[in-house]
């Protein structure tokens, strides 16, 4: 998913209470985000998240 505040693209964690935990696609720390402010991302976003991730895999 997306924050649509700050475009960071992110796995969903979980539902904690009224907000929806999320976190890098490559690892990281989650950070909290109202569920109005998700979006689904774009097809660009997506694939660079896909790619962040697949690099990170060959340590690139």
């Amino acid at each position: 998913m997306a924050d649509a505040r700050t475009d960071r693209i992110g796995r969903v964690m979980g539902n904690e209470g009224r907000y929806v935990p999320l976190r890098p696609p490559q690892g990281g720390k989650e950070w909290d985000v109202p569920p109005e402010a998700l979006r689904e991302p774009t097809p660009e976003e997506a694939l660079h998240a896909k790619v962040t991730v697949a690099n990170g895999r060959w340590g690139r």
